[in-house]
C-alpha cells in the first residue's frame, strides 16, 4: 500500500514538473511573439495556437498514458484482492468442515465417557462383588 502511495506522489510530482514546463514553454511562445517582429496578427495567432496545440498534446499524451499505467496497475490490484478473497473463502470452508469434525469427535467422546462414568455409578454391592471376586481368583479373597 505504501507503494502505491508513494508511486502517486511520484506521478503527481510528475504531473506538476509537466504543468510547470508547459507553463513556461507558454510564456516562452508568449514571450516570443511578444518580442518577434510584427507580422501580420492572424500568422502570430496561428502560430500561438500550433504551438499550445502541440504542448497541450505532449501534456495530454504523458497524461494519458499516466492514467493507463495507473489502470493497469488497478487491475492487476483487484485480480489479487480477488484471488485473495477466493482464496480466504476456501479457508472458511475449511475451517467449518474442521469445527464439524471436532463436533463429532467431541460427541463420540462424551457418549464414551457417559458409558463409562454409569459403569461407575453401578450399586457397590455389585461393585464389591466383582472385586472380591475378581481378588479370590487371583488367590487375595481371604485375607
Amino acid at each position: 500500500m505504501n507503494s502505491l502511495r508513494s508511486r502517486e506522489r511520484a506521478q503527481a510530482n510528475g504531473a506538476v514538473e509537466v504543468f510547470s514546463k508547459l507553463e513556461g514553454e507558454i510564456h516562452e511562445v508568449i514571450s516570443r511573439t511578444a518580442t518577434a517582429p510584427r507580422v501580420p496578427q492572424q500568422n502570430d495567432n496561428e502560430l500561438a495556437a500550433s504551438n499550445i496545440g502541440s504542448l497541450l498534446q505532449r501534456v495530454s499524451g504523458t497524461s494519458v498514458q499516466e492514467i493507463e499505467k495507473l489502470i493497469a496497475e488497478l487491475q492487476i490490484l483487484r485480480d489479487m484482492l480477488q484471488k485473495e478473497a477466493a482464496r480466504v473463502q476456501r479457508e472458511i470452508v475449511g475451517y467449518a468442515a474442521l469445527i464439524q469434525n471436532a463436533r463429532r469427535s467431541i460427541s463420540t467422546i462424551s457418549e464414551s465417557l457417559s458409558f463409562w462414568q454409569s459403569d461407575r455409578d453401578d450399586p457397590p454391592e455389585l461393585a464389591r462383588e466383582t472385586s472380591t471376586h475378581g481378588l479370590a481368583s487371583c488367590g487375595f479373597g481371604g485375607m
